[in-house]
């Protein structure tokens, strides 16, 4: 079964070029390096060439990985979301109830997460716990070390 991915255009663009670069300058690259190793003799107690072949393999791996997860994604249509609720590619801003700290983040996918941008998964503990509130609602969060009260102060696009 896959698992289908949702991006912005952005991260579905630094997929894309990712994708591109390991293929187009990383692939020959390797194949290369394996070359170069080659014609340093003996197959059989040649380090480099064993070492050029792993990393010709796990370069190979990656490179599959992101041609399915690329196969699976999926562009969010922005037009479409509801403005009321808290979802993918919502800014929300949200008060803490325990210490009233103020923190506003932007929910996006696992991929495109980044806490020191402010953008936080929605498959993340207080992600999950966001989707779907409205203005004023309380999301009840459970975390390893208890339970956070956030109130869903402001909800909006970028």
């Amino acid at each position: 079964m896959s698992n289908v991915s949702y991006y912005t255009a952005e991260g579905l663009k630094k997929l894309k070029e990712e994708l591109d670069h390991l293929k187009s300058i990383e692939r020959p690259k390797a194949s290369q390096d394996i070359a170069e190793a080659r014609d340093k003799g003996d197959l059989s107690e040649n380090a480099e060439y064993d070492a050029a072949k792993e990393a010709q393999g796990l370069l190979e791996m990656r490179i599959s990985k992101l041609e399915e997860v690329y196969a699976n994604a999926r562009l969010i249509d922005e037009s479409q979301l509801d403005l009321s609720k808290a979802l993918v590619l919502s800014k929300v801003k949200i008060k803490n109830q325990t210490n009233g700290m103020e923190m506003t983040y932007t929910l996006v996918a696992e991929s495109e997460a980044d806490l020191k941008s402010g953008k936080i998964s929605v498959t993340s503990p207080i992600g999950k716990g966001l989707l779907g509130k409205s203005v004023g609602e309380i999301a009840e969060i459970t975390v390893p070390n208890g339970v956070l009260k956030f109130e869903l102060l402001e909800i909006t696009r970028e």
